[in-house]
């Protein structure tokens, strides 16, 4: 008995023995487990495994870095080569809202370095705005003070060390594309005007990234809170799309050429504190871009032999282009091969077909490796060429021709208004295909000229003679201007009687040598030590004004020789030309605008390009008052570059313009024509028109000009007072004649009262922003000047001629007129 007692007691002690045994093995297996567990889950910001973040449900496209698309999450899987490698990152708007403008403009460039640093990769913003060799003990002090700023930091998702060759750094991007990320968003301008407080994320994100060779575009929405939006006020916000294009740069840059203000060029500029100067230096250099002599081909080319460069200049004309216009863009782009010679180049530049979807599914117009006419079914009417460029050296990577389908409506008006009166092929509202192809060819090899590196030339059209205009041999031999990027566009100075006129530019005289000079190949020779070479060219033609360069200028003209669309080397014959030809055009308007069945939309629009052109005219010429030639010259050559226009020449462009703007210029005042376009207007279009240059001939910057030219040269000066006495007697002329004061001469002589009035309390005009060089803005302290005693005096010298004048005058309008007048002026005079 007991001893089965004892036996139960031990197999239970063992029952409890093996339970407790089990039990613990059991808790370390969980404890194991759980502990396991905990090293499988990842902590936050941890490196995960490659195949847990790009899965095999991730869409890849490859290029530049692989873009990986996971659960609408985008991935840049960076080559750990590409680290600190320099990019450039172009932003532009690539579709607006209504009432922002148009899209295609950029809003931002800058060269972005991705450095990898711990579990972070990090993208650097990397200046070149001031520079000096690394050779030189001033360079440290440069990089310490210019350290690169973050743009934006990103965790480490996973590394691809599977190549060990070429591993890969995995980051997600989506933020910085969908947060506020100044410099990749909306500008601050727009932010200003538009009142915008934040970005809206839930209204923000990604629309497409991808991936090419040598660069990344990413699009991206962007909707921002704005209390003042242009349009849809009721949303209260503004959304855009918006394209950064990020782009490998080469890692050897190109060899700089420099800048000179004497040809013109789009040009860079940097601070170089390495000079041996003793003061920081901005130097500036071409955009440009690279072509090479082949290595076999250099004693060819030293020999004088034309030579293929090792990569040519390659347009491609969009797939979407009406295939009609084809040939004309090509040609537009292959007619600057002539001037690509002048550089000892041959194919140089050629125009291609994009590949078709099914040779290359690939091919893609963002693909930073083609340059493509960009065809946009738009109504914009304009054309661009925008083109990116390296920096470090100039060298343009790649460009894009915008090409708005309404691009054929500017030219049809532009060709109507200025070659009709001679031209029965421009006597339509539709041209036959032949001419807008012309015309098309002609807009296109303008365009390619920006993308090959030059601005506008307004100081070429200058250079011929306006007689030389009406010679068929010449303007076959020379075109309207010697650059065709001028805007010279066509010849309204020949007559119905000069037959076989040229009617537009080509490539010129000018485009050769620039592209020359901006393309030639100096061999064996430092950049720095071109410099004489490439002065030497320019002396060579230093006298010749077809080789001469004008800056574009807005606003304040101050050089006559150098407008948009004038014509010739005397704008007050070139402008009485150009007004025969549009009183031929005005009687014919109706006929050549207008069929059955239609209305007179085409006729309202053309008689408004009868007007625009006519304004020109007097801009032209009215420009020449207070005028000052510029020619850009360096201390070897002999001369002034600023001259005051001369004497007579002012005066009698003063003339013109009371002859044939202040004196009503009735040839324009057509009822057959307005009882067919408008209920009203008629008086409101001329007022405006004598108006604006009333006004831009009292313009202050005109004014302070004309006073300095007096005291500089004195009786060889057109004086203010002269001018003052001019203008007042022109356009008060009926208070000596005693003759009627028509509805458009009373409102043309308020307007010179009311700007008098204006003249006497001016507010002084400060230096402007020189949009880099194309303002230039004359400072004039007003109330310090002898503008204001001048106006002063020409009240009450107008108060003397209206008193004399009211007992000549019979017609009681005319009289109302001029009692109102005399108030005004006492009033002016007399504020209390």
């Amino acid at each position: 008995m007991i001893q089965k007692l004892l036996s139960k007691v031990v197999l239970v002690i063992f029952l409890i023995g093996t339970y407790q045994t089990t039990e613990a093995q059991l808790f370390k297996k969980k404890k194991k487990n759980s502990e396991q567990k905990a090293e499988a889950k990842p902590k936050k910001g941890d490196i995960q495994p490659y195949n847990k973040v790009i899965t095999k449900d991730a869409k890849t496209d490859k290029g530049l870095f692989l873009v990986h698309t996971v659960d609408n999450k985008h991935y840049y899987e960076i080559p750990d080569s590409l680290f600190n490698r320099e990019m450039l990152m172009v932003s532009r708007i690539s579709k607006t809202a209504t009432g922002i403008g148009f899209g295609g403009g950029k809003i931002n460039t800058q060269v972005l370095r991705w450095e990898k640093k711990h579990k972070k990769v990090l993208v650097r913003v990397v200046s070149y705005g001031n520079v000096a060799a690394d050779s030189l003990p001033v360079h440290e002090a440069v990089v310490n003070s210019n350290f690169e700023p973050v743009l934006f930091s990103f965790n480490i998702k996973a590394l691809n060390e599977k190549d060990s060759l070429n591993p890969a750094t995995v980051i997600e991007v989506d933020a910085l594309f969908t947060k506020d990320v100044n410099a990749l968003g909306m500008p601050e301008l727009y932010r200003k005007r538009y009142k915008v407080s934040r970005l809206d994320g839930e209204r923000s994100y990604i629309e497409s990234i991808h991936s090419y060779p040598l660069n990344i575009e990413a699009r991206h929405v962007k909707t921002y809170v704005a209390k003042e939006a242009p349009s849809n006020k009721s949303l209260g916000s503004i959304s855009i799309e918006i394209n950064n294009s990020m782009i490998l740069l080469p890692e050897e840059p190109m060899k700089r050429r420099y800048f000179d203000e004497r040809v013109g060029w789009f040009a860079r500029g940097q601070v170089d504190y390495g000079l041996d100067a003793q003061e920081s230096k901005t130097v500036r250099y071409l955009d440009r871009w690279r072509l090479e002599v082949k290595d076999e081909d250099i004693e060819k080319y030293k020999a004088g032999e034309l030579v293929e460069p090792k990569k040519p200049i390659i347009y491609y004309v969009d797939r979407a282009t009406p295939k009609k216009w084809v040939p004309y863009l090509k040609q537009g782009i292959e007619d600057w091969q002539v001037a690509f010679e002048a550089a000892g180049f041959k194919n140089a530049i050629l125009a291609m077909d994009p590949p078709t979807k099914e040779e290359d599914p690939e091919w893609s117009p963002e693909d930073v490796r083609y340059s493509v006419v960009r065809y946009l079914a738009s109504p914009i009417p304009n054309a661009n060429g925008p083109h990116v460029s390296d920096p470090r050296s100039g060298e343009i990577l790649e460009s894009d021709i915008n090409w708005y389908h309404n691009v054929m409506t500017l030219l049809r008006n532009w060709f109507f208004v200025q070659t009709a009166a001679i031209n029965p092929e421009a006597q339509n509202v539709a041209f036959k295909d032949e001419i807008m192809g012309r015309l098309i060819r002609f807009v296109s090899a303008h365009e390619v000229g920006h993308t090959l590196g030059l601005p506008h030339n307004m100081g070429s059209s200058v250079a011929y003679p306006v007689d030389s205009l009406r010679s068929a041999t010449f303007t076959k031999k020379f075109g309207t201007a010697p650059s065709i990027m001028d805007y010279a566009r066509f010849n309204y100075v020949a007559q119905p009687e000069d037959k076989g006129v040229a009617l537009m530019p080509d490539i010129g005289v000018y485009d050769k040598y620039a592209i020359r000079w901006g393309y030639k190949p100096i061999l064996d020779t430092r950049a720095e030590d071109e410099k004489s070479v490439l002065n030497g060219w320019i002396r060579t033609h230093e006298n010749d004004p077809m080789y001469r360069f004008g800056h574009q200028q807005i606003g304040d003209i101050h050089d006559p020789s150098s407008q948009t669309e004038d014509l010739g080397d005397d704008a007050i014959k070139a402008s009485l030309y150009g007004i025969a030809n549009l009183k031929r055009i005005v009687p014919n308007l109706a006929k050549w605008t207008t069929e059955e069945g239609k209305n007179y939309d085409d006729l309202e629009t053309l008689y408004g390009q009868v007007v625009s052109q006519f304004r020109r005219y007097m801009g032209h010429v009215s420009n020449n008052i207070g005028g000052v030639y510029e020619y850009h010259k360096t201390a070897d050559q002999e001369g002034a570059v600023y001259t005051h226009v001369d004497k007579q020449h002012q005066k009698n462009s003063m003339n013109f313009m009371l002859e044939q703007l202040f004196k009503t210029p009735k040839w324009l005042i057509d009822q057959d024509i307005f009882n067919k376009i408008q209920y009203s207007g008629s008086v409101e279009r001329i007022r405006s028109a004598q108006v604006r240059y009333l006004n831009n001939i009292l313009h202050l910057g005109k004014m302070a000009r004309i006073i300095e030219n007096e005291t500089a040269n004195g009786n060889n000066a057109y004086k203010l007072l002269d001018m003052m006495g001019d203008l007042r007697q022109g356009i008060w002329s009926e208070t000596r004649s005693g003759k009627v004061i028509d509805t458009y001469r009373r409102n043309l002589q308020k307007a010179h009262i009311d700007r008098l009035e204006y003249l006497m309390t001016a507010e002084n005009q400060k230096k402007l922003s020189d949009f880099g060089g194309y303002r230039k803005s004359t400072i004039v302290n007003t109330s310090q000047s002898d503008i204001r005693s001048v106006a002063r005096a020409e009240l009450n010298n107008l108060k003397r001629d209206i008193r004399n004048g009211l007992g000549r005058i019979s017609d009681r309008m005319s009289r109302y007129h001029l009692q109102d007048a005399l108030e005004r002026i006492d009033l002016i005079l007399d504020p209390k």
